[in-house]
């Protein structure tokens, strides 16, 4: 997916453990199959799982997932991820890495999500909660804790290639997505208190159990404090339209916040579409959708 892509495979993995936790050597290990950019992941036996970045600039999220998750995890309403170890460069791995224990569940399918509404107030109960923590002195910067101009010039790069790519390539309506992101730009930016926010809540970071209830929230890469309006970006990456007011009413977003968080998961998924279209088909069909969502939103104007 990426250009400086490491080669990560079983034997790496196997290496790597036995040489730096060996309580854990001879642990079957195996590929999980996942939509994820940042890491590859592997299964280590039943109960745990190996996580290691795939570039040299994911290196900055194993870091902030060994400190951060472990404060956040007392005050949230379900499961997230704390590393039972960090590991180093090794066996030719120039980078960190961790081993977690195995998070039961699976991810949420769009279009096919069980008692969506109930979801949805889990959603927003994760996110209030998630918000409801201090930050303490030196918390974590996150990239997405920004206002939305800070957006713009990646978003319009994006809004270019979209543009430029062979008639047929995409259906998208280009024009339509650019008016949306510049309406939103014109929304009063937010002027609260820094808070907690998890910065990509997305299908693929989301696990439900078998009646289809939240039982976590996973891969924190991107946590950190700021204005935490990208949280409201699962509304529509995954929730339908019938079930987001659920999720409002339990985040609490007032119509400039929601609109904000709209315009958060537009450019989201515009940045996505032209980059993982050809290497990553699962995360570029959910940046359709959400491309989808948005729109239809704005023309029902909800």
């Amino acid at each position: 997916m990426h250009e400086d892509e490491l080669d990560i495979d079983e034997g790496l993995v196997a290496r790597l453990v036995a040489g730096q936790f060996p309580r854990w050597a001879g642990l079957p290990v195996r590929r999980v199959a996942s939509s994820g950019t940042d890491n590859a992941m592997f299964r280590l036996g039943e109960a745990l799982a190996v996580r290691l970045p795939r570039t040299p600039w994911a290196d900055e999220t194993v870091g902030a997932e060994a400190r951060w998750p472990a404060l956040l995890a007392p005050h949230l309403p379900v499961a997230v991820p704390v590393p039972l170890e960090v590991g180093g460069p090794a066996e030719g791995y120039p980078l960190r890495w961790s081993v977690h224990r195995w998070l039961a569940g699976r991810n949420p399918e769009v279009g096919r999500v069980v008692e969506p509404e109930r979801l949805a107030a889990e959603l927003g109960a994760f996110v209030r909660a998630l918000r409801s923590v201090e930050p303490q002195p030196g918390a974590r910067r996150a990239s997405r804790g920004v206002p939305l101009a800070e957006r713009d010039d990646g978003t319009r790069d994006a809004l270019r290639q979209l543009v430029e790519l062979p008639p047929g390539a995409e259906s998208l309506d280009v024009a339509a997505a650019t008016a949306v992101w510049e309406e939103a730009l014109t929304l009063p930016a937010y002027d609260g208190p820094d808070r907690w926010l998890h910065g990509d809540i997305s299908p693929g970071n989301v696990l439900v159990s078998d009646d289809g209830r939240l039982s976590a929230v996973i891969d924190f890469g991107a946590v950190g404090v700021g204005d935490p309006t990208v949280d409201l970006l699962v509304a529509w990456n995954l929730l339908p339209a019938g079930a987001r007011g659920a999720f409002r009413e339990a985040v609490g977003a007032d119509e400039a916040t929601w609109l904000r968080g709209r315009a958060w998961a537009l450019s989201v998924a515009l940045i996505q579409l032209p980059y993982y279209r050809i290497t990553n088909p699962a995360l570029a069909g959910n940046a359709r959708h959400v491309i989808g969502e948005v729109l239809a939103d704005h023309r029902r104007g909800a």
